[in-house]
């Protein structure tokens, strides 16, 4: 018992020297951040700058960039990591099934099970749930473990020595804005600077005895030394994570792209064009977006993906007038699912439009995945379709045909019949084939739709 005793204190002191010496970083950072500052506003602006107003200007401008600076830095390090809910865990009873199964498809198919209530798209390389053994817990879209953290972290970016936490989901923004005005404070002090660096350099202070001494000089000549190599790695490292905020990719997922249940591995999956991927992370308010204050869009656990954007466009139906349809918007093909048949009566005749009241409530932000339908809940909903439904077309159905309907929450459509679902992500080219079913039992139907071949 003592020699455990003796063991555990051992493991406490270890921890707590590791937690220590993870914020060197941060101290570092922050004595340099006082030293600019003694630097700047009374080696520089004090004592070397004698025009009152251009000392007041650059005075004024610096506290201002500085605030900002410290702020988002401040926020950045302690705004908790966003963590998995307790409401992903996998029970106990689950975890001990899934440990004594040894086959690595029945442990795919028990995972789908366990997790076929959760809106997860992405998979592993074999194409199972993601899992994680350590925290027990089926992992959102987006998230990843952090061996730092000792978590799974959600939308994890990186872990950052510099800050000392996690780059994620809940401080993206303020990341981005920190590398921004730490890029702006360093260039607004080198240039600021530059007059005076070049006047001591030719030796003027010390025949006018503006500085009162060598060590004046140093912290001029250094200010702007280290303003300048910081500025220099900034331009970098906060140009890589603009261009990472508009293409809607994390650093890990940079190295790795994700990995989609339809579809497979996509680096684009999440990309939604420039702006939306902009407003995902700083929100729609445009007066907020240079404040750290969170207003990023989503709770984290779900989040929309470039396959569920659809549009109408309207179509020539050789049957009768011209109706307005869904075009898709993915790279994926139809698919089949495995659940359901694949028989279909020949004699179905099925057409489909929309109405204007629901072409007014078409949503191109959706938030949850794929759950199925039933044929019968499917039927039951496109006879009443109200603007407070995720449901966006209505449709005319005949007496052997359930209905044709297209669910805006996930970005699948759904034919679903007495006997037979098929499913299709939506692509994402403009343009696309149009095909019509050709078995032989549909070759009387009218059921049109597009699939990339």
């Amino acid at each position: 018992m003592s020699n455990l005793g003796e063991r555990k204190k051992k493991t406490n002191s270890c921890a707590g020297c590791m937690r220590i010496l993870k914020w060197i970083p941060v101290l570092f950072i922050l004595s340099i951040i006082v030293w600019s500052y003694y630097a700047y506003v009374v080696e520089l602006c004090i004592l070397a700058i004698d025009n009152t107003a251009e000392k007041v200007i650059f005075l004024l401008f610096y506290h201002i960039i500085n605030t900002l600076f410290l702020w988002s830095y401040w926020k950045t390090i302690f705004t908790p990591a966003g963590t998995v809910p307790s409401t992903w865990r996998i029970p106990e009873v689950e975890i001990e099934r899934l440990l004594r199964i040894e086959n690595q498809e029945q442990q795919k198919r028990l995972l789908e099970y366990i997790a076929k209530d959760y809106p997860v798209s992405n998979r592993t390389l074999s194409g199972s749930i993601r899992f994680c053994d350590k925290c027990k817990i089926i992992k959102p879209d987006r998230s990843h473990h952090c061996s730092v953290c000792g978590t799974c972290i959600l939308k994890m970016d990186h872990h950052c020595p510099w800050v000392n936490n996690c780059v994620n989901f809940t401080n993206y923004k303020f990341f981005v804005l920190f590398l921004g005005y730490a890029l702006l404070y360093c260039l607004y002090v080198a240039l600021t600077s530059l007059e005076c660096f070049i006047r001591f350099w030719r030796s003027e202070f010390v025949e006018q005895g503006e500085l009162g001494g060598s060590m004046g000089r140093f912290h001029i000549l250094f200010l702007f030394f280290v303003a300048f190599m910081f500025a220099i790695s900034l331009i970098s490292l906060f140009g890589y994570h603009v261009y990472l905020l508009l293409v809607n990719r994390t650093t890990l997922e940079a190295f790795r792209a994700p990995i989609f249940r339809i579809g497979g591995q996509d680096k684009n999956g999440y990309n939604l064009g420039k702006l939306a991927n902009f407003q995902e992370v700083f929100g729609d308010d445009w007066k907020l977006w240079f404040l750290p204050v969170f207003t990023s869009q989503g709770d984290g656990l779900r989040y929309t993906m470039r396959t569920q954007q659809v549009y109408q466009k309207p179509i020539y139906n050789s049957m009768g007038a011209t109706d307005a349809r869904l075009e898709v918007q993915a790279t994926d093909k139809l698919i089949k699912n495995n659940q359901t048949s694949t028989t279909m009566s020949s004699s179905c005749n099925v057409s489909s439009e929309f109405r204007k009241d629901d072409e007014q409530q078409l949503q191109l932000q959706p938030k949850i995945s794929y759950l199925p339908i039933a044929a019968a809940a499917a039927a039951t909903a496109a006879d009443d379709v109200s603007p407070s439904h995720s449901l966006i077309a209505s449709v005319v159905k005949s007496a052997s045909c359930s209905s044709i309907i297209a669910n805006a929450n996930n970005g699948n459509v759904v034919i679903a019949m007495p006997d037979l679902e098929l499913v299709t992500q939506l692509p994402d080219k403009e343009q696309l084939p149009e095909i019509k079913l050709t078995d032989a039992s549909l070759q009387r139907n009218v059921v049109e739709i597009h699939e990339i071949v």
